[in-house]
Order: structure tokens, then C-alpha cells, then sequence
């Protein structure tokens, strides 16, 4: 990628493509094309066809998609599975049909069964039974992976798939019901110090082991696969590092300053019991996180305190 050819970010308003939105522009990246979900439903295949005769991007990162914890996952699971398809069947058809030069897609560690050996190597895709709680979001982006390689197979498109970790950092989603683990947390945490509350209850045993990578880290690792790296194969992108739910409640208890109990609610679900990424061959690529979880919490910690507690005042 040069600096002016233009670029299409799908989700820039998401935390992953607004990282990714925040990273080319500090690299010096000029000419970049998004559009907000009101300007362009990614869900209709003409509205994306026409977006893409019209503006001709050179390369596009794929980052938008219908996304949300274990409680939105299962419960809005034909809205997972429908919106994620229909958004990069469009998007990756779009960019073979008008000379897209390289397409990344995003996908996510779910991808894995839910059984697999840990690390979780590339190669074990499509080995086992998928995780029941997140399987429609999991099979749209298997879906995405395999039209990737198919489009390369079959048309000889550049197009790249990258699987990130479990996410966090600026621009996080804080829903109470809708949100992940880390925000959640943070959410949760944050709320009991302000009210005094004597105890917070986290969902599950908090034994399950997860891995976390900072939203602005998987950025840069995205922009130099897009410049480093053009195989078929699927690239996992995390720290290769990861701790228990237990471990993480205290580490973002610590953060947030809370200073009661923590019980756990061993009646609501674990999910899949670890995550954890072999990132060697993206280290062998030679790229490496540098954001420690802790550093990357205060960070996501900041950034609601500015855009949550500071607008409801």
C-alpha cells in the first residue's frame, strides 16, 4: 500500500476498524473511504455494488460485522449469523468484481472448536464441534475465510484473513447485556466503586483461560499483513499470552480502583474453557504485541471514563 492509494475501511466506526482508521493515519495514510452504517447497508448486495463502481478502492480492511458477547451471541442467533454473511459475501464479491488489489478479512478466535488443543494453531480450522453459544457468529466467519480462499482459488484474488483474539481498547462496546468479558468488567467494576456496592457478581466459575489483545496492537499488526504478507492461509493475530476470568476480574478490580468482593455466578455459562492463539507463525513474520494488559485496561479504562461517565453527566 502507498500512501495515497485509497482505502476502504468496512465498521471504521467499530473499535476494531476505528483502530485500524487511527493507525493508517498516524502512518500518514491520506486517502481513506468509509461510509457509517446509515450511508450504506452493508447488507444489501446493490447498495455495496454500486458503492464500489463508484469509489474503485485499492484495498480494503473488511472489520464490519454484527458483534457482541456469550448473552447477545445465543440470543439474537439468526441476526448473527444472517447480518455477518450477507455483509462479507457482499464486500468480498464487491472487491473481486471491481479490481480490489487486496482484501482483508477479520474474522475471530471462535472460529476454533471448542475442544481444540491450545494453543490454537491455524491448522485446526474446521477439526471439531464449534462452541453451541457463539456457533452462528463462528460459522459466518468460517464462511468468510473460505470465500476468501475461494476467491483467490478460483479469480487469483489477493485476499488475506486474519484471526484476532478477544479484543478491547478505545471505542469498546459497554452495553450491560450486550458487551464482552473485558468491557463488561470494566463496566461493572466501575459502576460498584461509584455506588459503594459491597460486592460484584461475575458470570460463570471464573476458571475459563482468555487471551486479550489491545484494539490499537491489533491494528498495526493488520496494516503489516497487508504490506508483509499475501498466502492463502489464515494468520491468528494475539499476544500468545492469557489468564483466567478469575485473574482478569482482580486485574481490572485493581485498575478500576473497586475495593468490595467478587463472587462468581457458577449458574450462568463458562463457554469455551480456553482460547488461547499460537501466534507463532504472525511472530515468525516478525510482528509482536507490545500493549501488557494491564498498560492496555488503564487505556480502555480512560477511554470510557471520557466517553461514558463523562456524557451521562
Amino acid at each position: 500500500m502507498q500512501k495515497g492509494d485509497k482505502i476502504y475501511i468496512a465498521g471504521h466506526r467499530g473499535m476494531v476498524g476505528g483502530a485500524i482508521k487511527r493507525n493508517l493515519e498516524k502512518e500518514g495514510y491520506t486517502n481513506i473511504v468509509t461510509r457509517t452504517s446509515g450511508e450504506l447497508d452493508l447488507r444489501s448486495q446493490a447498495a455495496v455494488q454500486l458503492f464500489f463502481e463508484a469509489e474503485k478502492p485499492a484495498y480494503v480492511f473488511l472489520a464490519a460485522a454484527k458483534v457482541g458477547g456469550i448473552m447477545a451471541n445465543n440470543t439474537y442467533r439468526a441476526e448473527f449469523l444472517y447480518d455477518n454473511l450477507m455483509i462479507e459475501t457482499n464486500i468480498i464479491h464487491a472487491a473481486y468484481t471491481n479490481g480490489v488489489k487486496k482484501l482483508m478479512f477479520l474474522g475471530s478466535s471462535c472460529i476454533y472448536p471448542k475442544l481444540a488443543p491450545q494453543p490454537l494453531k491455524e491448522d485446526y480450522l474446521l477439526t471439531g464441534t464449534l462452541e453451541y453459544t457463539n456457533e452462528p457468529y463462528a460459522i459466518a466467519k468460517i464462511a468468510g475465510i473460505k470465500l476468501c480462499e475461494a476467491y483467490r482459488d478460483q479469480y487469483g484474488c489477493n485476499f488475506i484473513s486474519a484471526m484476532p483474539t478477544n479484543l478491547y481498547g478505545v471505542g469498546d462496546n459497554y452495553h450491560p447485556q450486550n458487551s464482552h468479558v473485558l468491557p463488561a468488567l470494566i463496566r461493572k467494576f466501575h459502576e460498584a466503586r461509584e455506588n459503594s456496592a459491597p460486592a460484584v457478581t461475575v458470570w460463570g466459575s471464573g476458571k475459563p483461560m482468555r487471551e486479550f489483545l489491545y484494539a490499537d496492537d491489533l491494528a498495526e499488526a493488520c496494516i503489516y499483513l497487508m504490506q508483509h504478507y499475501s498466502e492463502k492461509q489464515l494468520v491468528n493475530i494475539g499476544t500468545g499470552e492469557d489468564l483466567t476470568i478469575k485473574d482478569l476480574a482482580e486485574l481490572v478490580k485493581k485498575v478500576v480502583g473497586y475495593t468490595g468482593e467478587i463472587v462468581f455466578d457458577a449458574s450462568k455459562p463458562d463457554g469455551t474453557p480456553r482460547k488461547l492463539m499460537d501466534v507463532s507463525k504472525l511472530n515468525g513474520l516478525g510482528w509482536k504485541h507490545h500493549t501488557t494488559l494491564e498498560e492496555g485496561i488503564k487505556l480502555a479504562y480512560g477511554d470510557f471514563l471520557a466517553k461514558h461517565v463523562t456524557a451521562a453527566v
